[in-house]
């Protein structure tokens, strides 16, 4: 009777152990695969962001610096179990706070990466576009300079080498943040059509200019003055001295041909310059934009004044306007009294 009462007592303590064994591994299986592993600090998300060609030791290293990741352990666990470490998925990626391993190993691998919104404003060269994209996407700007200046995709694109950043029409744009360089020229592209409407098309038709000329005309406009309702003013005498075949004398074009922005007084000397940038020297439009004007500049040169204007100096009230004249003499004693202005703030270039 002993020996039975032994052996069941010590049958019991057995299923007892396997019992407390089971609930034991089930609870560590579950706090690895759904108790939560993310914890953000005073943020509800983050982002993380996983280089094209990154390998599964590079990720953890990723999260390792993020620290929001709390057991790297459980997560490498799970992430062999899952395979992640052979479906690294490049990309942007949303990280919510309380997480837990599987929801961000399935987040992780599934390529589902939020997409970032891009913007581009004050640009003037393709130096500056490029290293403008470059810091908010993956993209090298190097290679995006590369694809820029591609024959291929300017002729695609039916534009010139001066004349292929127009498609950066200013805007906030979302695309993902591994964008290749071609994919985003291509998204560009796209964009510009859309923004060529046939009402602006047309618009652009009865003032005798393509739409590329339209926006090379409203990058002068929108370097001569940032006051909206000046614009259209301004841009008919551009159109008005196009149709007399009067040189465009824009002085922003000038300080575009010399590369120095720092320049605020154009003097004789610049306008030796030889470049066909250079309005005072050649007749017509430049070659290409000398920046990337705003869609509302563009709308304004579609849409500009009919006056008889031809000639326009900057206020001597510093206010930002500009006064405008019909007759040279006119425009002579307009721009005197801005030059006394400058003189009197020595400002001397």
């Amino acid at each position: 009777m002993r020996k039975k009462s032994y052996l069941y007592k010590a049958g019991l303590f057995l299923m007892v152990l396997m019992v407390v064994a089971g609930i034991t591994v089930s609870v560590m299986l579950y706090r690895m695969i759904y108790a939560p592993n993310v914890f953000l600090e005073d943020r509800e998300h983050t982002f993380i962001f996983i280089p094209t060609g990154s390998t599964y030791e590079e990720v953890k290293e990723l999260l390792q610096e993020s620290s929001f990741v709390v057991n790297m352990r459980t997560f490498d666990r799970l992430a062999q179990r899952k395979n992640y470490p052979n479906r690294v998925m490049p990309g942007r990626y949303l990280i919510q706070n309380r997480l837990s391993n599987n929801e961000l190993i399935n987040l992780l691998r599934s390529g589902a990466q939020t997409p970032v919104r891009i913007t581009f404003t004050n640009i003037r060269t393709e130096e500056e576009l490029a290293g403008n994209l470059a810091a908010q996407l993956e993209v090298d700007s190097l290679e995006l300079l590369r694809q820029l200046r591609d024959p291929e995709n300017i002729s695609q694109a039916g534009l010139s080498t001066p004349t292929i950043k127009i498609l950066f029409i200013p805007n906030t744009y979302e695309v993902y943040w591994t964008i290749s360089a071609s994919a985003l020229i291509e998204r560009m592209q796209r964009e510009y059509q859309a923004f060529w409407t046939a009402s602006r098309r047309e618009l652009a038709e009865r003032m005798g200019l393509n739409p590329e000329e339209v926006v090379i005309l409203a990058s002068i406009v929108q370097s001569e003055t940032n006051k909206s309702d000046e614009m259209p003013r301004i841009a008919g005498v551009y159109v008005n001295r196009l149709r007399r075949n009067i040189p465009l004398q824009a002085d922003p074009t000038v300080v575009y041909a010399l590369g120095d922005f720092s320049i605020n007084r154009v003097l004789n000397e610049h306008l030796a310059i030889d470049s066909p940038y250079n309005t005072y020297k050649y007749r017509g439009l430049p070659p290409g934009p000398i920046n990337l004007p705003e869609p509302a500049t563009i709308d304004a040169v579609l849409n500009f004044e009919e006056h008889d204007y031809i000639y326009f100096s900057a206020s001597p009230d510093f206010s930002g306007y500009h006064v405008f004249a019909r007759t040279y003499r006119e425009h002579l004693r307009n721009a005197r009294l801005y030059q006394q202005a400058l003189n009197e703030r020595r400002i001397f270039r």
